[in-house]
């Protein structure tokens, strides 16, 4: 697969209004013709979206790798978790149809369900795996442990969580168990959810239906207290002359060679930038002194509400 995938979740979901259909086609098709080959959906983020990857990518379905999701009730987030067999079949059945396809190159469980067993969940995947409708099986945000039941059952090809400069959680204890297991890490949100590309200040406005009103670590107080981060990222971006965008990834491809970041945008512009930051050469000492810069702040504010932490790390 490429070296920067492309995360379509905004395109639908979570960043306010959903992009016109035609633009969303363009800019994927457009990322295609950059050079990306790994695009990453999924049911919770709405029919539309999966239907969007689908069509845009079947003009060159066998040179592309589609990711797709399952794992919650009526793939909806906010009615909590379902990894239920049964329900991973359906969702496998209706994403092939969506996304016009003959097989799901990685799907994964979106978030760990505390109510069915993992090896029922890993179960389920290899059996659709023996079957054809799906090649390679992936996890989100989970912990260790239910890495370890589930890869023992069906290798675990990759594991989706967010990672980034700003969070670094993942190294404590996810990183050197994928290493470990040779399982790929695919982070999401590996621009911070927008914060890290400089776009974003304390006066920003977003809107209503936006994820990123109810993330504490956006809030205004925050947002002005994390400034200087972003600021700091500029800094280093000028010395290489590069965007700060660029620099948070190629931060992110220096660490492992089996890390493959998904940032998503809406932008032309912004997806070309992106692409670019695979080109960017950080050394071990350009490395070392951003994490040392880094080291040297403190991030304000966690970055997910309370209700959606208890879901991650399980």
């Amino acid at each position: 697969m490429s070296a920067i995938g492309l995360g379509c979740m905004g395109l639908n979901f979570g960043y306010g209004p959903a992009t016109n259909k035609a633009t969303g086609i363009k800019l994927i098709q457009a990322a295609y013709e950059q050079g990306v080959t790994f695009f990453d959906t999924a049911e919770a983020y709405g029919i539309d979206n999966e239907e969007l990857v689908g069509e845009a990518l079947a003009p060159f379905r066998k040179e592309v790798l589609i990711a797709t999701k399952f794992g919650f009730k009526n793939g909806d987030p906010r009615q909590g978790t379902d990894s239920h067999p049964d329900r991973i079949r359906a969702v496998a059945e209706e994403s092939l149809q969506r996304m016009r396809t003959d097989v799901i190159d990685l799907f994964y469980q979106h978030r760990v369900d505390p109510n069915i067993p993992m090896e029922d969940v890993a179960g389920t995947v290899k059996q659709l795996i023996a079957e054809g409708k799906v090649k390679h099986f992936g996890m989100s945000e989970a912990g260790v442990d239910s890495i370890r039941k589930a890869h023992a059952v069906q290798p675990v090809t990759a594991l989706q969580s967010e990672y980034s400069i700003w969070w670094r959680e993942p190294e404590k204890e996810i990183i050197p168990t994928l290493e470990e297991l040779g399982i790929g890490f695919v982070p999401f949100s590996p621009l911070g959810k927008g914060f890290l590309t400089g776009a974003i200040n304390a006066d920003t406005k977003f809107d209503e239906t936006d994820f990123r009103n109810v993330v504490p670590r956006f809030t205004e107080e925050n947002r002005k207290a994390n400034q200087k981060l972003v600021d700091l990222l500029g800094a280093i971006a000028a010395t290489k002359e590069a965007t700060p965008a660029q620099i948070a990834l190629g931060w992110l491809l220096a660490q492992k060679p089996w890390i493959v970041p998904i940032p998503g945008t809406t932008k032309l512009h912004r997806l070309t930038e992106n692409i670019a930051g695979a080109a960017i050469d950080l050394s071990a000492a350009d490395v070392k002194a951003i994490d040392d810069a880094f080291a040297a702040t403190h991030v304000q504010g966690d970055r997910y509400p309370a209700h959606l932490q208890k879901l991650v790390g399980k």
